[in-house]
Formats: structure tokens, C-alpha cells, sequence
């Protein structure tokens, strides 16, 4: 049955959580999907949101991955007002910081909290509006916790948009890492009784055993706190959408506990993926995850370069300290070595930029001219200027779709031609993000890849990676669907949090 809202401002919902990692971007996605599911015309949003993995949407910009799926979860196009705030980390201390999709310059995380975070607050409740306006309800993702009284004060993200923008918040907690009763409650109580107003209730993730045993700790967490729990959502593999950061292969869960399924000819395929400093975008690598036979491993290490079949260096937001660690652990000479037997490696961004001669980079790391590992004949000049592009093209005789994020500009003088970068020997490079998403052209590559290594692997004819996300996407919105009040929910959404409820001792610290 459709749902929707009577028009003027469309509904909302804060999916804040009690941890980082509890489960915010999965349960967004799945209620995006879920409500378009039933007809709601809906939309994600986070207001910030601080990563190494970004798209670009089709007008140019740059969010979170993570914002990118949801729109796909909400099966509409992605657009900056749906991440205006993105922080892409650069070292401990600072990030570069990007604002409705266009970098505005770096800042440390202490100016960033100590005045800028504040100022934004207008453009991300702009932001908000415009997007309440168009849809009938919008999910919005917190970030981290919203209990963490150091940053309240500066809160664009968490309680300060739910209390701007009188958003009804459901608090995720992730049950599998335990504590969760104590997680829930303590959330509620170190928030101000202003902010405790708007939090509805709970939602638990990742359960694992018989709910009936969960039910007395949620009647005792609803006498405790005067709020319900509005799910039990079971634990299940895989169901990652793309991170926000972390060592993950998003269609498969982790790397290294993902399944793999048979192979369609006599062998498999190793890729090893160089888990460089400042990685980013290394969900380039999910759909070889999501070919059967393929085994996909992140490595730290030169000796576990040498059984694999494929070695990928991946992007990074920090291409000269990414090289320097190269050459430090012993990797850059597998590398070298695996280019003179002729053995493939694949550079993605600034992995590509790693494999040319020289990098030029009064930008980044202001290092100036630096020796790249000398594989592709490639110079590299970092602009202050970012290059943000959806690309279209067609490589091994098959067309491929991907999107660029780099400062570096990449001058060419030789080799094959290869998605705007170029080939030498069995050694790739591009700029190009995402084009192993494009089935024809993975096909094409790996049987190249397969025929370099002596491996005697087939690609499946029918692996189509866009509809393996599609079917993900749908299991998030199954597990709403099943597990959640989802009336309960749909009254949050188009009503807000329910008056009345308690306060919560001891409240936010004065």
C-alpha cells in the first residue's frame, strides 16, 4: 500500500547509533528501501560525514559512498544535498575538507570543531529543507555517537540537526559486540534533556539467537528509560554496504571472511590488494569479490605478493606517503620484480601514480619531485584543482563506466592506451574508480589477468555486479520489512518522537 505525506515539509528520521560501526548506514539504506518499497518517495542524508571512500555524483560533486548507495537503496539519483559535509582525513590530526561536494581546503580537526563545524550548521539544514520539501520522508545517518558531550557543542551531524530540524532519532545499537542494554541507556543519559526529548527509541542489531530470550532486557530497557524497542534485527553475513572506512569489501563483508564461490573453470583467481596508508576508494575492488573463484585478501606484506595472481595497488589520500611505505616494507621491489616477470598489477588513482617515474607534489604533501616506482612511463603534477568526472569509454573492446577523484594530472609518453592511463607489458594503470563494475569489460580483464598468471580460470558469463547490489539492497529492505515495527516506524517518520517522555538522569555534563 502507498505511503506518503500530506505535503509542505516530507517526514524524517535520525538513525543515530551508540558506536561507530553499530549498523547506521545498513539500517538507512534498508529503511530507504523498505519505504520506496511502498510507494514513499524518500531520501538519505548525513549531514557529515568523515571518509577515504567517495563518489561523484552526475553534476560533479563529491560525497560518501555510503550517501551513494543509500540514493541507490532510495533508487534515486545522489546528489550533493544529500552529504554536504564531507571530511576526508589526511593525517591523525587533519582532513581535507569538502563542502556540497566541491574540497574548500584542509583544516586541523581542532579549528574544524573550534569555529568552521558550527558555521555550517546553515548550509546543512538548507540542505535538509530542500530535501523535505521534494520527498515525502528523509532518513538521515549520524555519525559515530551522539553522546559524545566533548563535541556537542559543535554538533552539525548528530543531535544538533535532530533538535534544528525536530527530527524524531532511533539509537542503533550493534548486540554482537555486547553491552548493548548499557549502550542504549548511557546514551540516553549523558544527553541534555533538551536533545533525550527527540530520541525515540531503539534498534538492535546483529542478533544472533532466540529474540524471546532478548524480550525481558527490552521491557527492563523500556521501564528504565520510557522508550521502546522498535526491532530485533538478526545477524547476517555480508550485508555491508560501502564503507565508510575499514578493511572491507562491501558486497562480501570482510575480506578475509568472505565466501567464495566456486570457480566456473579449473582454477582461482588470488588478488592481493595493497593496503597502502590513507587508503581510499578500495571498494574498487568488490566486484572481483563478487566473481566466482575470485579470492580478494588486503596485504601488508612482500611475501604475500607471491602467490598472488592480480596485485592491486588502490587509491589514496596520500599518494607520497603511500610510496614511501611501499619502499619501506619491501613491497615496492615485489612489485618491481613482478613487472619484470611480466605478472599483473593493476594501479587505481593514485596506486597509479605510485607506478609512474615521477611525482611532482606541491599540493598533497608539499614533498616537491619524488621518484614513483618507475613501472609505466607516467609524470604526475598534483593541481590544486580537483578532478571530479563520470568518464565513459570502452577498454579490451568493451565499453566501461567509472568516475575520477584525484589532484594529480597524469602526463602520459608511452605505452598501450588504457582508460585515459596506459599498459605497459602486464603492468595497468588508471584513474578511473569503479570500472571493474562494468561486467564486459571485468570479463575481459581477468581473463587477461588469468592468461598472464598461467591460471586456467574462467569468468562467469552471467555475474552481473549491478544486480548482486540490487539483491543486497533488497535483503536490507527485507530485514525491515520482517524484523522492525515498521508501523511504528512510518508513525515516527511522518509524526516525530512521541511527547512525554522522561528524562533520563543524569543528562549531559553542564
Amino acid at each position: 500500500m502507498s505511503r506518503g505525506t500530506s505535503g509542505g515539509t516530507g517526514g524524517g528520521l535520525l538513525v543515530a547509533g551508540t558506536t561507530s560501526d553499530a549498523g547506521k548506514s545498513v539500517v538507512t539504506a534498508g529503511i530507504c528501501r523498505w519505504l520506496v518499497r511502498q510507494g514513499v518517495k524518500v531520501a538519505p542524508f548525513k549531514a557529515q560525514n568523515m571518509s577515504l571512500n567517495s563518489f561523484v555524483t552526475r553534476e560533479g560533486a563529491e560525497i560518501g559512498r555510503a550517501q551513494a548507495m543509500q540514493a541507490q537503496a532510495a533508487r534515486v539519483e545522489p546528489t550533493a544535498l544529500m552529504n554536504p559535509v564531507l571530511l576526508k582525513p589526511g593525517s591523525d590530526r587533519s582532513s581535507q575538507v569538502v563542502l556540497m561536494g566541491k574540497p574548500v581546503g584542509e583544516m586541523s580537526a581542532r579549528g574544524y570543531h573550534g569555529g568552521r563545524q558550527a558555521q555550517l550548521l546553515g548550509t546543512v539544514l538548507e540542505c535538509l529543507a530542500e530535501l523535505r520539501g521534494t520527498y515525502d520522508a528523509v532518513i538521515c545517518e549520524g555519525a559515530g555517537s551522539p553522546a559524545e558531550i566533548n563535541l556537542r557543542r559543535t554538533d552539525i551531524v548528530n543531535m544538533g540537526i535532530a533538535r534544528n530540524a525536530r527530527l524524531p532519532v532511533l539509537v542503533v545499537g550493534d548486540i554482537d559486540r555486547g553491552g548493548v542494554f548499557a549502550s542504549f541507556f548511557g546514551t540516553v543519559a549523558l544527553l541534555s534533556p533538551e536533545d533525550q526529548a527527540f530520541v525515540a527509541g531503539f534498534l538492535v542489531n546483529k542478533f544472533r539467537g532466540d529474540v524471546s530470550l532478548l524480550e525481558p532486557g527490552l521491557d527492563m530497557l523500556k521501564n528504565l528509560t520510557g522508550r521502546r524497542t522498535y526491532g530485533v534485527l538478526p545477524f547476517q553475513h555480508g550485508l555491508g554496504i560501502d564503507e565508510e572506512d575499514g578493511l572491507r569489501v562491501s558486497l562480501r563483508g570482510s575480506v578475509r571472511e568472505s565466501e567464495v564461490s566456486s570457480p566456473v573453470g579449473e582454477d582461482i583467481l588470488r588478488v592481493a590488494v595493497c593496503a597502502i596508508p590513507l587508503m581510499s576508494n578500495f571498494t574498487d575492488v568488490d566486484a572481483l569479490a563478487a566473481e566466482p573463484g575470485v579470492v580478494v585478501r588486503f596485504v601488508d606484506r612482500a611475501e604475500e605478493l607471491v602467490d598472488a595472481d592480480l596485485v592491486v595497488v588502490p587509491g589514496t589520500r596520500g599518494t607520497v606517503r603511500a610510496l614511501e611505505w611501499l619502499r619501506e616494507r619491501g613491497l615496492a621491489d615485489a612489485l618491481a620484480r613482478r613487472a619484470a616477470q611480466g605478472r599483473p598489477v593493476l594501479g587505481i588513482c593514485g596506486g597509479f601514480q605510485i607506478l609512474g617515474e615521477h611525482i611532482e607534489d606541491e599540493v598533497e604533501s608539499r614533498a616537491g619531485q619524488v621518484d614513483g616506482l618507475g613501472l609505466l612511463p607516467v609524470r604526475v603534477r598534483f593541481a590544486r584543482e580537483k578532478t571530479l568526472t563520470r568518464p565513459v569509454g570502452e577498454a579490451l573492446g568493451e565499453p566501461v563506466e567509472g568516475y575520477e577523484i584525484h589532484h594529480g594530472v597524469a602526463q602520459v609518453t608511452g605505452g598501450e592506451p588504457f582508460l585515459d592511463g596506459c599498459r605497459v607489458g602486464e603492468v595497468w594503470g588508471t584513474h578511473w574508480h569503479g570500472s571493474l563494475e562494468s561486467d564486459g569489460f571485468r570479463r575481459a580483464f581477468l581473463r587477461e589477468v588469468a592468461a598472464a598468471a598461467g591460471r586456467r580460470f574462467v569468468p562467469a558469463a552471467d555475474t552481473s555486479f549491478g544486480s548482486l547490489r540490487e539483491e543486497q539492497l533488497d535483503r536490507l529492505g527485507d530485514l525491515i520489512e520482517e524484523h522492525a515495527d515498521t508501523d511504528a516506524l512510518w508513525r515516527l517518520i511522518e509524526s516525530g518522537a512521541p511527547t512525554g517522555l522522561p528524562f533520563i538522569p543524569p543528562g549531559a555534563p553542564a
